[in-house]
């Protein structure tokens, strides 16, 4: 399988923040996207308009930053290489919730794809994507809009936010507060028998999770 891959580097100063900012394009006939969240502070999914996978790295860091995508068990992985520089205000950081890393990342990804991403610290961004989502992470915000495949999350703490189809919905937060079109409820579990429904897998221990339907 071949990756044909453009990557492009760009910087851009401004009076201020300098930011790094870089440009991975390229077409995979893959169907399973694995994405590392390591070295970033927010994530945005995006469903492409071309044929190509693009990803476009933003940054504060003045060292080098990568990405990295590479094939492995007819998987295309991504992950971001990012140098962590110590901040003068690194003492007091501890008591806001603003990222460490001040990198972010948009990633765009033909439709009908399976996009699994593995995260700690992370917020994600998923505009309405047209394909299969497994999210795994230990904290954040997910803003999922509508969820048009099937979705599987598991997250210890955090917010999470989607609009859902009809399926399968199995919705659960030991801890944390789930509503359902701004209702309070203990727990969802809907087992509707429409042929073209989704899966809806949604499993925490503390995340507070909002959802509406269609």
């Amino acid at each position: 399988m071949k990756i044909h891959l453009i990557i492009i580097v760009c910087l851009i100063s401004k009076v201020i923040l300098s930011q790094n900012k870089v440009l991975q394009k390229f077409e995979t006939e893959l169907k399973e996207i694995e994405i590392s969240t390591q070295g970033l502070d927010d994530v945005v999914i995006e469903n492409s308009t071309s044929k190509f996978i693009e990803i476009y790295l933003i940054t504060e860091n003045i060292g080098q930053q990568n990405i990295v995508s590479k094939e492995f068990n007819n998987r295309l992985k991504i992950q971001f290489e990012i140098p962590y520089t110590k901040q003068e205000d690194e003492v007091f950081r501890k008591f806001i919730t603003k990222g460490l890393y001040r990198a972010n990342a948009i990633i765009k990804v033909p439709k009908n794809k399976l996009i699994t991403v593995f995260g700690d610290e992370i917020n994600l961004e998923s505009k309405s994507y047209k394909g299969d989502l497994k999210i795994f992470i230990e904290n954040g915000i997910l803003k999922l809009h509508t969820i048009y495949a099937n979705l599987e999350v598991k997250m210890y703490s955090g917010n999470l936010y989607a609009t859902l189809n009809n399926g399968m919905i199995d919705v659960v937060s030991k801890n944390g507060k789930i509503k359902l079109n701004n209702v309070l409820v203990k727990q969802i579990d809907q087992n509707n028998e429409a042929e073209l429904g989704n899966e809806i897998s949604i499993h925490s221990l503390n995340a507070n999770i909002f959802l509406t339907t269609e």
